[in-house]
């Protein structure tokens, strides 16, 4: 064996010399080796050559600074045992590629590039093939995906097995530049990754025929071994079988990144001046979301938007209008463009939106559920929420992203009622860590707020209130504006109610709505246009479930939606002026 050491590694040409590529051969051996002592498992994985060539040969990075945004990413979408957790973003990775691809390509403008390794089981899910559309369509020459292709899952053998030409095939239909390798060569998997970086205008797919469990006699390319533990005697064998196999003890040292990221600053974005709004104003939160974001555009030039196909309803096309170059369209792939937009948010390069109607983020729900998982600073705005989209499709009704996104761990969910409101909440999604949701409507509402009202996350409004008070409405977006058209007729019957605007749905502001129950005996009324389950009802009525002696009443669209004017649906399905009034009544009769 060679004596130890360490050296840089040279991918400056399409070989390395043969004695790197000795040293890249041991490093794959090593991989294989730590693989079995941390996992135990009888598969030693597909992918070591791979990896050390990708980390030890091709990847230009800082060992001691993983965070440097000049750096080139690496993006896990399977499961190897010796890569950090950090990078590992299981069968959802390659749009999230995209979006840091896309980043660095068109925001950025910077050297670094992406490397995405997926499995061939996860070439099955659709989503895969929305982000190859996606990275053709925008010619990312600086992304390339890399298909592990060792034909077996997690319980069988996959559809196409070893058949490489047809991985090849489909990727080539999609736009992409197309290298088949051996995955277990060395020397072939330096020439295809250094081939794909003079690649000009297309992203480069490596698919790499690989064989599991490599190097393990009788393990092998062999079926039902996944996940089963092999004994340590076993383990032990085998790895000092490995180890034989070693011939030097060096390291290869990578490359470091080309400096040339801009410095950037998306912190403490201010709202340059009040919104432009006078009370009494009509305007459909929705739009004065699309008039927010490119206010936001000119507050910061980090702010970026992604539409799927719906900017001239969800009104991200007045963003476009004043700030082309930092608007991404991704057509109707809802999966995509939330791993996208992730991806642009990854290392705090943008302050990322996207857009589209709130029954279709429904269909992104596992990259949502990934992105909160990962920590992800991403703001997302559902539009045509509720029964009150009128005559629309039923089927883009929606009714349950309340529920889904309260469910998402430290979620933040806005739920504007009014144009003001609306701004805030884009203003402070901009500076807000983690997740936050913008839940907006489609009628326009009058604006109830006056240009100089302040909002808080977690701070609701009390918009209406007396001491003779007897019931707390709360509502938020369209039924708050039925709430006060509630509040005044029945101020004419001499009955007196308090009407709560919640802002934020999460957090939700406990403190406000017990202090108001408790000044109006107790009585609250909640009124969402929204199902009843996971929804402000629900909400309101477990922050308020250690009080023994507040009563609420859930006002919520029951059943399964049907289509109509705006108001009809409102009272057809419970949650009209009429009908608050009605539930006051019955409220304070019992």
């Amino acid at each position: 064996m060679a004596d130890a050491g360490v050296r840089s590694a040279m991918a400056d040409k399409a070989t390395p010399d043969a004695n790197t590529l000795q040293v890249l051969r041991d490093i794959a051996s090593r991989l294989r080796i730590n693989s079995i002592r941390a996992t135990c498992a009888s598969s030693s994985g597909s992918a070591a050559e791979i990896t050390a060539v990708l980390f030890f040969y091709i990847m230009r990075y800082k060992q001691t600074d993983p965070e440097n945004p000049d750096n080139d990413r690496f993006i896990l979408s399977k499961r190897l045992s010796f890569v950090g957790v950090a990078s590992e973003w299981l069968t959802r990775g390659l749009g999230l590629a995209c979006g840091m691809a896309y980043t660095g390509k068109y925001f950025d403008k910077a050297s670094y590039r992406v490397f995405c390794l997926m499995g061939d089981g996860e070439s099955l899910e659709g989503s895969v093939w929305e982000a190859l559309a996606f990275a053709s369509h925008y010619s990312l020459d600086n992304l390339v995906a890399i298909f592990d292709v060792n034909r077996l899952s997690h319980s069988s053998t996959l559809p196409l097995e070893h058949c490489i030409e047809v991985y090849q095939k489909r990727c080539e239909a999609f736009g992409w530049n197309t290298f088949v390798v051996d995955g277990r060569d060395v020397e072939a998997l330096c020439q295809v990754f250094w081939q794909a970086a003079q690649v000009k205008n297309k992203p480069t797919a490596v698919v790499a025929k690989t064989f599991k469990g490599r190097g393990i006699p009788s393990v092998e390319d062999a079926e039902n071994w996944y996940g089963k533990p092999m004994p340590k005697e076993r383990a032990d064998a085998i790895i000092k079988l490995i180890e034989s196999q070693i011939e030097t003890n060096e390291n290869l040292k990578p490359k470091p990144p080309v400096e040339d990221s801009p410095q950037i600053n998306i912190t403490d974005i201010e709202m340059t001046f009040p919104p432009a709004y006078e009370v009494g104003d009509k305007i459909a939160t929705q739009k004065a979301c699309g008039l927010a974001l490119a206010k936001l555009g000119h507050a910061n030039d980090r702010v970026v938007v992604l539409d799927g196909n719906t900017k001239n309803s969800t009104f991200s096309e007045i963003f476009k209008k004043e700030h082309p170059e930092r608007f991404i369209e991704c057509f109707t792939a809802e999966e995509n463009m939330v791993s996208v937009a992730l991806g642009c948010a990854t290392h705090g390069r943008t302050v990322a939106f996207a857009c589209t109607f709130a029954a279709f983020l429904i269909q992104a729900f596992d990259q949502i559920r990934m992105g909160a998982i990962f920590q992800i600073n991403i703001n997302l705005i559902g539009s045509h929420c509720g029964v009150s989209i009128g005559e629309d499709r039923r089927s883009q009704m929606a009714l349950e992203d309340l529920a889904m996104f309260r469910a998402v761990p430290d979620c933040t969910i806005f739920y504007p009622s009014d144009a003001i409101a609306t701004e805030h909440a884009v203003f402070l999604a901009a500076n807000t860590k983690g997740m936050c949701y913008i839940r907006t409507s489609w009628p326009e509402t009058a604006v109830i707020y006056t240009p100089q009202e302040s909002f808080e996350i977690g701070q609701a409004k009390v918009i209406r209130h007396s001491v003779n008070d007897k019931i707390t409405v709360v509502a938020a977006g369209v039924t708050l504006h039925e709430a006060l058209a509630a509040a005044d007729g029945l101020s004419k019957q001499d009955v007196s109610v308090r009407v709560i605007d919640l802002f934020t749905v999460k957090p939700l502001d406990a403190a406000t709505i017990i202090s108001n129950a408790k000044a109006t005996g107790g009585r609250i009324i909640t009124v969402e246009d929204h199902h009843l389950e996971g929804g402000i009802g629900e909400a309101v009525s477990a922050a308020v479930s250690m009080e023994p002696d507040i009563l609420v009443h859930q006002l919520a669209v029951p059943g399964v939606p049907r289509g109509g004017k705006p108001s009809e649906l409102l009272d057809t399905f419970g949650i009209s002026a009429r009908h608050i009034i009605v539930a006051v009544k019955c409220m304070l009769m019992n």
